[in-house]
Parts: structure tokens; C-alpha cells; sequence
């Protein structure tokens, strides 16, 4: 069935980087929200009004709500595709972002209200009459819901959408809502226990979980997130493996939603080589960085003196002392100035956010352990943080 709709649907459905195939799948997975809800929550609301159940009447308003988020969704996943223009030139992507949030926030208002509405049935219980059609449509429910979950959650992450992974996320709590809806009535039917309202409460406790996570999941992005720990290391070891490349450092990745994607490093090369052979190396890189992965890539290039042994095995030494201090830090565009009295040393030096150490002081321990061992040498440091910490060997 999905593969049927996205061959309906999606005209290029292998270029899922493309703005308008992007589109395609969002205007799909929106339309197929949009009408499985509202045939479930006509079926549930007329169920729960002829047997007097809150929980299977809440169920319907859920689904109609589920109805509205695909709306949010289709709208937002058209207005993530519009160009880039003067006053947005990093497109308007984001968009999906503040859809998935939409969505986050009405599974939140939806738990809250049911929660409300199963405590006030808990506080004033009220017979309710369970039969064959409405097992019938609840089950119908549930296996619609199942179908619904996996196909936008296959689709989300085809399309590496956070609205369509909430989206599925909210099926995934529909199934449960729905399931505990109709356990309950089954129990009350045959023991004539009241469970309408505590079911619901429990429903929406769920729901009220769920939601806080998926807030905080779309969120995450739009406040600038780290990057994914695997394009990291997509990026350095991609960028390692031309011939030349010395090393890797000060990583940053800008996310301005799905395939809108910024990185900014530095790449160290010999200062010994040809400067336009190093220039038209780094060009090459950048180009292959978007026609592979779509990756909009600018790239500073360092120098490193290779030529010189003793400047080389002072750069070795100086990472192993910094090690010595946490295995995470690192350096970087290490030079010397000789004097005839001391040596200056100047370099950059990376350390985690989370180090437990002022700049200050870890420019002192530094300072420290290399005097202690070679006080000819006087550190300059700069101290910077990582945005995207790259791997090191």
C-alpha cells in the first residue's frame, strides 16, 4: 500500500533531498492523515454517543485533532518548499520543524483535555453500554492506526522529516488510547466494573509523555542542535581521505531544515606545497561535498610545516601533555618563534564543553606540565570549543 501511494504520489520518489520531491511526500503522508482520521473519528463518535462512553468519544476528538495535525503538516511541509528568497537565503525548511511542533503541541492539549474530561468521569460515573459495533470499530481503529505508524514513520525516515516522525509517534499512541479504550469497555461489559474513566486517565498520562518528548525532539533542532555523530565522522573521514589532507579540525554544521544543510572546516596541508594545487584540491572537495551528499561545504586551509622534524615531534609532543589533561582535548596551527632565550610555542587548543576547567585554568595546567618538563618553551594558547567534535586517532 505505501509503496503504491508513493508511486502515486511522488514523481521522483529517489531524490528525496529535492525540495519538490520533499513536497510530494509531505502533501501524501497529509492527505492519507487527513482522510483515515476523519472516517475513524466518524465511526467513534457515533459509537461513543449511542453507548454514553467518554473515553470512546475522546477517542473521536482525538482523531479529529489527528486530522488537524495533518492539515499543519501539509501546510507546513508547502511552505518549507518555497526558494530561497532576499529575506530567507537559506530557504524556508525550517518550516517542517514548526510543523512537527505543531503537531508535539496538540498531542500535548489533547492529553490534557482528556485528562480532564477522565476525571471528571472517574469523580461522577456514568453507565455506559458496550456492544459488538463498537469492538468492531475500535479493533478497525487499532489496525488503521498500526498501518498509519509504520507508514509515516518509513516515510519520515526516508525523507529525514521530524513532523512525519511525530506524526507516526502519534499513531503509535492512538493504537495504545484506543487499545486501553477497548480493554476497558470489554472488562466493564462483563464485570460491570467502572474503568471508562481511569482508562482515559491512564490514556492521557501516555499521551501527556509522549508529547513532552516529541516537543522536545522538534525543538532541539530549531535551538541548534549538535549534528548527528555519524555525518561528523562522514564529513572528517570523507575530507581525510584526499591525497594531501593532513588533518581536520573546527567542524561546523548549520542546520536550516531537511536538505538545507551548512558546514564550515579547516583542513591542514603541507605549507611546503604548491598553493594553487592546494586551492584547487580544496575546491574539488567542496563540489564533491554537494553533488554526494548535498552538503553546502566551505573550507579554510591551514598550513602545517612538514619539513621541519623537530617542529613535527614538538606538534606530537604537545597533543600527547594536552592528553594528559583529558584524552578529548586537542591542538592545532602549532608554530614556533625561536628567541635567544626561550622558544615561543602558539597554538590553538580544543577542549570539550564539558571539561570542568575555566579557560584560565586550563591554560595553566598546560603551562605547568610543559614548563615543568621543557622550560625553554613558553605557551601561547588559545582556547576554543568544539561545535562538532571530529574523531581523533
Amino acid at each position: 500500500m505505501t509503496g503504491w501511494l508513493i508511486k502515486t504520489f511522488v514523481k521522483h520518489p529517489e531524490d528525496t533531498a529535492s525540495p519538490a520531491a520533499r513536497a510530494a511526500y509531505g502533501r501524501m503522508a497529509g492527505l492519507v492523515g487527513v482522510v483515515c482520521n476523519l472516517l475513524l473519528c466518524a465511526g467513534k463518535a457515533a459509537v461513543g454517543l449511542l453507548s454514553g462512553s467518554i473515553s470512546i468519544s475522546a477517542d473521536a476528538v482525538n482523531n479529529l485533532s489527528d486530522a488537524s495535525s495533518s492539515i499543519v503538516s501539509l501546510v507546513g511541509f508547502k511552505l518549507a518548499a518555497r526558494p530561497a528568497d532576499d529575506e530567507h537565503p537559506y530557504g524556508h525548511a525550517r518550516f517542517e520543524y514548526l510543523a512537527g511542533l505543531a503537531v508535539a503541541v496538540m498531542v500535548l492539549l489533547i492529553g490534557l483535555e482528556l485528562g480532564k474530561t477522565s476525571i471528571q468521569r472517574i469523580l461522577h460515573p456514568a453507565p455506559v453500554s458496550f456492544s459488538a459495533p463498537a469492538a468492531a470499530v475500535l479493533a478497525a481503529s487499532i489496525l488503521v492506526k498500526l498501518w498509519m505508524a509504520a507508514f509515516n514513520r518509513r516515510v519520515g525516515r526516508m525523507i529525514g522529516s521530524a513532523a512525519l516522525e511525530a506524526t507516526a509517534a502519534d499513531s503509535r499512541n492512538d493504537v495504545l488510547s484506543t487499545g486501553a479504550v477497548l480493554a476497558a469497555g470489554i472488562v466493564s461489559h462483563y464485570t460491570r466494573l467502572s474503568l471508562d474513566g481511569w482508562m482515559g486517565l491512564a490514556v492521557a498520562a501516555f499521551i501527556l509523555v509522549s508529547g513532552a518528548g516529541l516537543v522536545r525532539d522538534t525543538i532541539d533542532p530549531l535551538l541548534g542542535e549538535a549534528p548527528d555523530p555519524a555525518l561528523v565522522a562522514h564529513i572528517h573521514d570523507r575530507a581525510m581521505s584526499y591525497p594531501g589532507v593532513l588533518g581536520v579540525h573546527d567542524l561546523m554544521v548549520h542546520d536550516y531544515g531537511p536538505g538545507r544543510r551548512f558546514a564550515s572546516l579547516h583542513v591542514e596541508m603541507a605549507a611546503e606545497g604548491d598553493v594553487m594545487a592546494s586551492h584547487d584540491l580544496i575546491d574539488n572537495i567542496e563540489r564533491d561535498f554537494y553533488r554526494d551528499d548535498k552538503l553546502n561545504v566551505v573550507i579554510h586551509f591551514d598550513p602545517i610545516v612538514t619539513s621541519d622534524a623537530a617542529v613535527g615531534d614538538l606538534r606530537r609532543w604537545m597533543a600527547a601533555q594536552v592528553k594528559e589533561i583529558d584524552p578529548r582535548i586537542t591542538v592545532h596551527d602549532l608554530r614556533t618563534v625561536p628567541g635567544p632565550t626561550h622558544t615561543n610555542v602558539i597554538f590553538d587548543c580544543v577542549a570539550p564543553l564539558d571539561l570542568g576547567m575555566s579557560e584560565l585554568e586550563l591554560k595553566k595546567a598546560i603551562k605547568g606540565r610543559v614548563h615543568a618538563q621543557r622550560p625553554e618553551l613558553f605557551c601561547v594558547i588559545t582556547v576554543e570549543h568544539s561545535f562538532a567534535p571530529v574523531p581523533h586517532g
